[in-house]
């Protein structure tokens, strides 16, 4: 397997159009942190993948900070947390022994190298025509089968919410099944949302019953 990332086997390394929620998640083979991983050997578990735009830069230390904290929670989901930046091999193993030593943190997760940036440019968190190598704080929420299920796009100057993340994961995994919704501000164990029963426009007729938005207990 060669130490570049490589998707070309899987997807052409520039998709013809932007991914979309319910695509599926573009395979790929890499180096990483905890030794060499294809996307697919994650199938059967919910995977965050997540890139940050370089090592050694605070808002991405302080997001792998948190994320490594984390972690616990997202093992009691059945998910996977995946990292991705352009930095060599050998840059992630040294900022992550920095976040060990500074702040007695260790990173378990894998750390995706992509030098060629072939899997950046795959997912769009760098464009094609980009001059650099700086990436978009691009999440992606991907369900056992593999599939897109979210997506969550930040600025460079912006760190992520850790709490968010779970919570939309949380989210993803509750109304799977398609029998539920999950209202505004949704945290796990609160009521959740039934499915109207009617269409759109007819709930807005004066005859229509008032089954257009119903709470129900949530029985998890």
């Amino acid at each position: 397997m060669a130490n570049e990332t490589d998707i070309t086997a899987d997807r052409p390394r520039q998709p013809q159009r932007p991914l979309r929620i319910g695509d599926t998640a573009p395979n790929f083979h890499a180096r990483t942190t905890q030794g060499e991983v294809s996307l697919d050997q994650y199938r059967g578990r919910w995977v965050v993948f997540f890139s940050h735009p370089a090592d050694f830069t605070p808002v991405c230390t302080s997001e792998f900070v948190a994320l490594a904290k984390a972690m616990p929670e997202f093992d009691a989901m059945d998910a996977v947390l995946l990292g991705l930046s352009v930095d060599s091999l050998y840059s992630h193993i040294a900022w992550l022994r920095a976040i060990r030593e500074l702040f007695d943190v260790e990173v378990a997760f894998p750390v995706v190298e992509d030098p060629s940036m072939a899997v950046g440019r795959a997912y769009g968190m760098i464009d094609e025509n980009a001059s650099d190598a700086s990436a978009v704080r691009a999440t992606y929420f991907i369900d056992p089968e593999g599939i897109i299920r979210a997506m969550t796009w930040y600025p460079m100057t912006i760190g992520r919410s850790v709490d968010e993340m779970t919570r939309m994961l949380a989210a993803l995994q509750r109304t799977q099944d398609g029998t539920v919704l999950t209202p505004a501000g949704w945290q796990p164990g609160e009521d959740v949302l039934l499915p109207p029963s009617q269409a759109a426009a007819d709930a807005l007729t004066r005859a229509a019953p008032a089954n257009w938005f119903h709470l129900t207990q949530s029985d998890q």
